[in-house]
């Protein structure tokens, strides 16, 4: 019987691809989606595999969820996107107060 090794399991495993589609800015497609961490109908907080992507916009709403194959489709009108780097203290710091009073 072989050795399990954790640290080999780990580093053959791929990374997941994470893109983002948008089209009319009414739709929205976004693969490589590890967890919804939390959203309404201004603003949607995911995290992906490439960090923490936070939608806002209005009357947003979740049209395909699928946390299996890493894929959420988002229709309303979208009006910002941006991505919560470790760089953005503030700005995260911000957002995330907000999530958790």
């Amino acid at each position: 019987m072989e050795g399990y090794d954790k640290n080999q399991s780990l580093r053959s495993q791929p990374q997941v691809e994470h893109n983002v589609k948008i089209w009319n800015r009414r739709n929205i497609e976004i693969s490589g989606v590890k967890e919804v961490d939390s959203f309404d109908s201004e603003e949607f907080l995911l995290q992906t595999s490439m960090g923490y992507l936070v939608v806002r916009g209005q009357n947003l709403q979740m049209k395909n969820l699928d946390l299996d194959s890493g894929l959420v489709s988002i229709k309303g009108k979208m009006y910002d996107m941006s991505y919560l780097d470790e760089h953005q203290g503030e700005k995260a710091k911000g957002l995330f107060s907000k999530l958790f009073k």
